[in-house]
This record gives C-alpha cells, sequence and structure tokens, in this order.
C-alpha cells in the first residue's frame, strides 16, 4: 500500500533517555519577516532569539508554537505558528529544544532500512495558515555521514512505514555537530 504524502514537520515522540518532552521558551523579533510553522526546525540568533532553519543551518530545535498579544485586537494569543511580521514586543517561541529529543518525520523519497544511522538535511519551509503545521519533511536525497539528524528507524505508522515507495515516516534525532547545545563554539 501506498504511503500518505501528509508531510507534517518533525514531531515529538519521546526522549532518547526516557526523560520527559518539553519545550523552551526563545524570543522572536517584532515584525520577523517569515512565517514559522508548529514541527519546523528553528535556529538560535543572537540576543537569545529564534528565527526559521533552513538545510544546512545548526539546528536549536522544532518549533511548537507561539504566544504574543495581537497587535490589531490587543487580545493574548496563542497560535501554532507564528505569522510573519506581527508587529508584537512580548512574542514568545516554545521549543523543543532538547538534542535527545526523538522526532518522527515524513521522508521526501524512499526510507530504507539502509540509511538507518546516516545523516540527513531538511527540506521545505511551507506550512499551513489554517492548522498551522508544518509541511518541513527529512530529505533522503542527502543521505549520508553528516547532516542535520541521524535516522534511527522507520515509524511503526502503518499508513506510512512501507519502505518500498516514498513519503516514509522515520524516526531522527539532531545530529550532535548540527545541534546549537552541543556546539563548543558561540552561533
Amino acid at each position: 500500500m501506498a504511503n500518505k504524502d501528509a508531510a507534517f514537520g518533525f514531531r515529538p515522540v519521546r526522549h532518547l533517555s526516557g526523560g520527559l518532552v518539553r519545550r523552551n521558551e526563545y524570543a522572536i523579533a517584532a515584525n520577523y519577516n517569515t512565517d514559522i510553522f508548529q514541527g519546523q526546525c528553528v535556529k538560535a540568533v543572537t540576543a537569545g532569539g529564534i528565527e526559521a532553519a533552513a538545510a544546512g543551518n545548526v539546528i536549536l530545535g522544532v518549533f511548537g508554537g507561539c504566544f504574543f498579544t495581537d497587535p490589531t485586537t490587543s487580545k493574548p494569543t496563542f497560535s501554532n505558528n507564528y505569522p510573519a511580521s506581527t508587529n508584537a514586543s512580548d512574542i514568545v517561541a516554545f521549543v523543543y529544544d532538547d538534542p535527545q529529543l526523538v522526532f518522527e518525520v515524513q521522508g521526501d523519497e524512499i526510507g530504507v532500512v539502509a540509511d538507518i544511522f546516516s545523516g540527513f538535511d531538511l527540506v521545505g519551509t511551507g506550512g499551513s495558515t489554517i492548522t498551522g503545521r508544518s509541511t518541513q519533511e527529512l530529505d533522503t536525497s542527502t543521505t549520508g555521514t553528516s547532516g542535520q539528524f541521524k535516522m534511527i528507524g522507520i515509524s511503526k505508522d502503518p499508513n506510512n512505514s512501507d519502505v518500498t515507495v516514498n513519503n516514509t515516516n522515520v524516526y531522527v534525532v539532531s545530529n550532535t555537530a548540527e545541534h546549537t547545545h552541543k556546539l563548543t563554539t558561540a552561533i
């Protein structure tokens, strides 16, 4: 049976040591001009803030939503996504930033068992402004010894675990050299 092509970004599923899956708070600069969706990878920027990450960036973690005072209604607002260019001075982003977290993500091509423990980069930056979910995927064509993530297994999702076709869901962890908290130098 063919896998569903329904990317959902990076979804935290467990902790490698059995610890809790937690989020930490970071700032997003007022008027930052790029949408960030729930499940999308983010990078650290100076002064303790975050921005959307692209392939090749050092990853801080995965965006889990945000809170801010809506500039048009003046109401406190929780959102699954950060709407680009929001002019608020109190934007708080919730980020799954523990380098020991395991994420489930859809691969953009075939995810084969032979690629387990290989490195991969992310691909895509889009998402849904209706649900707030990211459509980011694992770029399975970038398999190798380096990359932002290391695949550690094939998902047990019965709708997306066929390794003979595209869009296989897989489990990944951050590659140590590609995670902000594991770097020995400043960002």
